[in-house]
């Protein structure tokens, strides 16, 4: 049979990997891929719409194996910990997990994991899409830490939505109840070691299980779908319109080294008071002094209706001056408007209008803070 070449294609070669969940999705009717952390991420099952509706009403199971771990693990380990984020992590317990974002000498974001502290001597950076790896053992090294840097066997999975909750007490037990938001438990299912987080990329309430042993990535897949079937679970990926209405940010869409916490708005996860060092410091007490000229802001408007791609980024401008650009967008069916992440001169007020250059054409846009839609109460009040 002749091959059909008429249309480009991408083809799986070794250098990017597979998940240990990858033959699973197959299964399970995966339409799409992208390319996260040099690895395969299913990016659709169904519509964006209707993987949308099956978060927010139900509960789905995602392959986020994507989120590869930079293990620390030494006598060092607390204090590298530190030195990589400009987080405070001095009162943080094993068992916890943070928001903690890693950045560069000039104070901008390189990366924005969840950090897991397993022992007063290990710990994880869950990370988003960059090689931090390499960043991580380069700064070791050079600055002599006693720390061993390393990507441990471990591949997360996440089961998110209202319903989540129900699926893993099933699995695990009346005990999950009790798990706190942004904590975890070294757990076993089965006899396959697991790590249970009450974490999750979808601001609806949802649980991440970190495999531990990749050579079991489809019992697990299919574990979780079988105890799920009576809740009406569905295979999923991270929602492009969840995340948006939340004003969740993704690396490498939203910002890629271009911004510090402060124009990101996340000026509460940097401590330039502890004694501690970290890197970029002294930089980010430069912009703080300074003050941002920039900022992550929310925009929306009503038509033209945006399709599934966000077609970013889009000139944004006010009063005929160029202000910015519009870095992600879609259209929000609960909010039945269109809805925008974008970063715009700091003297831009909210609630004033500028204009997007859209490929449909020019639209008037409000300015708004984020989220367009505020997560349940108990995940606002998370760490």
């Amino acid at each position: 049979m002749t091959q059909d070449r008429s249309t480009p294609r991408i083809a799986f070669g070794n250098r990017v990997r597979k998940s240990p969940f990858f033959d699973a999705t197959m299964r399970s009717g995966v339409k799409a891929f992208t390319v996260y952390n040099h690895m395969h991420m299913p990016a659709a099952y169904f519509t964006a719409e209707e993987e949308y509706h099956n978060l927010t009403t139900g509960v789905t199971l995602w392959d986020v194996a994507v989120e590869r771990q930079v293990e620390i693990h030494g006598p060092d380990a607390a204090a590298f910990a530190q030195y990589l984020t400009p987080r405070n992590l001095s009162a943080m317990k094993v068992g916890q997990c943070k928001y903690a974002l890693i950045c560069d000498e000039a104070g901008m974001v390189l990366n924005d994991p969840i950090l897991l502290k397993l022992a007063e001597d290990r710990f994880w950076f869950s990370l988003a899409d960059s090689d931090i790896l390499l960043w991580a053992k380069a700064l070791a090294f050079v600055k002599g830490f006693d720390v061993l840097v390393l990507e441990p066997d471990v591949s997360p999975l996440q089961v998110q939505g209202p319903k989540s909750a129900d699926v893993v007490r099933a699995l695990f037990g009346d005990w999950i109840d009790d798990l706190k938001y942004y904590w975890f438990r070294e757990v076993e299912l089965d006899g396959v070691p697991v790590v249970l987080s009450r974490t999750g990329w979808s601001s609806e309430k949802g649980y991440e299980v970190f495999l531990r042993d990749g050579s079991k990535g489809d019992w697990l897949w299919d574990r979780i779908m079988s105890v799920g079937k009576a809740f009406g679970i569905k295979p999923g990926v991270p929602n492009t319109i969840r995340r948006i209405e939340g004003g969740m940010y993704s690396v490498g869409s939203d910002f890629w080294m271009d911004a510090s916490p402060y124009e990101l708005g996340l000026g509460r996860l940097v401590d330039l008071d502890m004694e501690a060092d970290f890197v970029g410091k002294a930089a980010l007490a430069e912009i703080k002094k300074a003050g941002v000229r920039k900022k992550m802001v929310g925009l929306q408007w009503q038509e033209p209706r945006l399709g599934e791609s966000n077609g970013r980024p889009w000139p944004v401008f006010q009063s005929g001056k160029s202000v910015g650009d519009l870095r992600s967008a879609v259209y929000s069916p609960r909010l039945e408007k269109n809805i925008a992440l974008a970063m715009l001169d700091a003297d831009c007020a909210l609630s004033s209008t500028v204009t997007v250059e859209t490929p449909a054409g020019k639209v008037d846009a409000e300015i708004t803070s984020v989220p367009f839609y505020d997560p349940k109460k108990e995940l606002a009040a998370g760490d």
